[in-house]
């Protein structure tokens, strides 16, 4: 074989030909190559162009669900929606289950971004103050000593509530004097939400309890709120 051989390929009209009829086919090395880029550029496309014809068909997140997991270090049953934080230095445990579109649940407490704020709609304590904004930790309340300008309520990344300084109770009683039986009701808590990737929980209500509450002939124990 001469050198000039080197760089092509020879080629029959099929596997079985006869060897008088197998003829030699000079197929220049470059012009293989290029056949062959060209089929995997094809490929490539196709395989890309079925990978984006399923992102839109991907598993997303659709909701999350924010409920109390530890009250006060102790596990619960699902609490969603409102839950009391009693006691000075008394803690709300949260917890953020995602749904996504597929049904599956996943926790997701340590990775979404918690937000607490007084509840604008009740606002109050339970003598008529405005209650405090809400600290985050680990520098709670501010500052260290009254007055202050945030506290009662701390949070953490986590998802950890804490009742600091200054105490509060949020919660009223207005049964009479001629009653024994407390009728309770909250002016004011904290809202938090928690969000990841773009959605947001429900808010979850928190009242507050750290502080007791008046003593009256309903409420002869001092409760803050019903036990």
């Amino acid at each position: 074989m001469s050198r000039s051989d080197f760089g092509y390929l020879a080629s029959g009209d099929g596997c079985c030909d006869d060897a008088e009829d197998f003829q030699i086919r000079k197929i220049p090395y470059w012009r293989y190559l290029a056949v062959n880029r060209k089929t995997l550029f094809t490929a490539l496309a196709c395989a890309l162009l079925i990978i984006c014809m399923g992102c839109g068909q991907s598993n997303k997140l659709q909701s999350i669900q924010l409920e109390a997991k530890l009250i006060n270090g102790v596990a619960t049953t699902t609490q969603a929606g409102i839950v009391t934080l009693s006691g000075n230095g008394g803690t709300i445990q949260l917890q953020a289950i995602g749904t996504f579109t597929d049904s599956k649940t996943k926790d997701f407490s340590n990775r979404v971004t918690y937000t607490v704020m007084v509840d604008p709609a009740a606002n109050l304590d339970g003598s008529g103050g405005v209650l405090l904004p809400p600290c985050q930790a680990p520098n709670c309340p501010v500052p260290s000593a009254p007055p202050y300008t945030s506290g009662t309520v701390e949070f953490s990344p986590t998802g950890l509530i804490t009742a600091v300084e200054p105490a509060e109770c949020t919660w009223v009683n207005s049964a009479p004097n001629t009653s024994t039986t407390p009728a309770w009701s909250y002016v004011g808590d904290y809202v938090v939400t928690a969000s990841f990737e773009g959605v947001t929980s429900q808010p979850f209500y928190i009242p507050i309890a750290s502080a007791a509450g008046v003593v009256s002939p309903s409420n002869t124990s001092g409760n803050c709120g019903p036990s």
